[in-house]
């Protein structure tokens, strides 16, 4: 069975209201984001792998997916980090054919201060909120994405 894409006349208004809040929030967000890109010399894919590699140790395979970039590219994108000395390749403990990336001690302290730079960069935004409703919209948030993976 196939969904049929529905015209702007069919979207009731309250959802073109929410699509169009959450894709202004993108667009500050990602201005933060490649403003700090910029400050340390990162490129916007770089910065999506060092948060990815933040908190967990992928295969190879699995980050390009994760990105959507083709293994060639993503091959590419690891090589200039681990020359920069922020991520390193180890094979898999698993499966020996297959490779895990992590960050390095130098790319975990590139994370952590990107992270703070992220956060203070957010502040003015995040705290026009009261702590109730920013740790309800964080919850709707991850409420969102958690069902996206599924």
């Amino acid at each position: 069975m196939t969904k049929e894409k529905k015209s702007m006349k069919d979207v009731p208004a309250s959802d073109e209201k929410l699509a169009d809040a959450l894709v202004t929030t993108a667009f500050v967000t990602m201005a933060v984001i490649n403003k700090i890109g910029a400050e340390n010399d990162l490129s916007l894919s770089l910065i999506r792998v060092l948060g990815i590699l933040w908190d967990r140790r992928p295969r190879m395979a699995e980050l390009a997916d994760y990105l959507g970039l083709e293994k060639q590219t993503m091959s590419g994108l690891i090589a200039r980090a681990e020359k920069r000395g922020l991520v390193a390749r180890a094979p898999n403990e698993e499966d020996g054919r297959a490779t895990d990336v992590f960050l390095t001690s130098d790319g975990a302290k590139l994370v952590k201060r990107l992270r703070v730079q992220g956060q203070q960069a957010l502040a003015p935004i995040i705290e026009q909120l009261s702590a109730s409703d920013q740790q309800l919209l964080q919850k709707l948030l991850q409420r969102m994405f958690e069902a996206r993976k599924g």
